[in-house]
């Protein structure tokens, strides 16, 4: 195994006195209706770097694709997770959230000497870590966990969709938008519907009321 000399992780707008691995951690998917929570961990090579690193969401859907690819191929180890739709009803979004966040930390194979994590709130972790305010547009791991974590979503959107086609998972990936909520309220909610969730619950309501009347 050839040796390798590591700089420090990240130069892009914050710089950090870290020896060793650092980690950037991010979620997708907690304001969607359905499906589950993804979180991604990746710790990146500086002897391969990779242009065009952003937060996902400014980003085309054409160009996370092909990122997603390079981040996996060039990182030095990246970890994807989830918490499930009974895990998000039963703990709340934010637990589950941090529930996922934490399993793709503990995911990697390298063990990072510090974890930064997109947000102002941090899992549970058994190495030090820091909470980066839009860490997903300042810190290059963190752009790197981000794409993973919403292409993975969105990937598990379009086989939802594929499952349950009435509910057009492929073109809202979960999100309340009005055609969704207008699936919701002439279907009612499937297996993948997060049920704590108040447009869930509402539209449950409201088709359990049609049923009985």
């Amino acid at each position: 195994m050839r040796s390798r000399k590591y700089s420090k992780p990240e130069q892009i707008a914050l710089s950090f006195d870290v020896p060793g691995l650092v980690a950037g951690v991010d979620e997708a998917g907690r304001g969607p209706l359905a499906g589950p929570v993804v979180a991604a961990a990746v710790i990146l090579d500086d002897l391969q770097p990779i242009s065009g690193l952003k937060d996902s969401k400014v980003l085309t859907e054409k160009r996370r694709e092909a990122l997603f690819d390079e981040i996996r191929a060039k990182a030095l180890c990246c970890s994807i997770a989830e918490a499930s739709v009974d895990e998000i009803d039963s703990l709340n979004i934010l637990h589950a959230t941090m529930l996922a966040m934490r399993r793709a930390v503990e995911g990697l194979r390298l063990l990072p000497a510090k974890v930064l994590v997109d947000g102002n709130r941090l899992p549970p972790l058994r190495v030090p870590a820091e909470a980066i305010v839009k860490g997903d547009a300042r810190v290059r791991a963190i752009s790197a966990a981000s794409i993973l974590a919403k292409v993975h979503r969105d990937r598990l959107c379009h086989a939802l969709d594929e499952a349950h086609p009435q509910y057009g998972f492929a073109t809202h990936k979960g999100y309340p938008t009005p055609e969704h909520l207008a699936a919701l309220r002439a279907h009612g909610a499937c297996v993948v519907h997060r049920r704590s969730f108040a447009p869930v619950r509402e539209a449950l309501g409201q088709v359990s009321a049609e049923m009985s009347a």
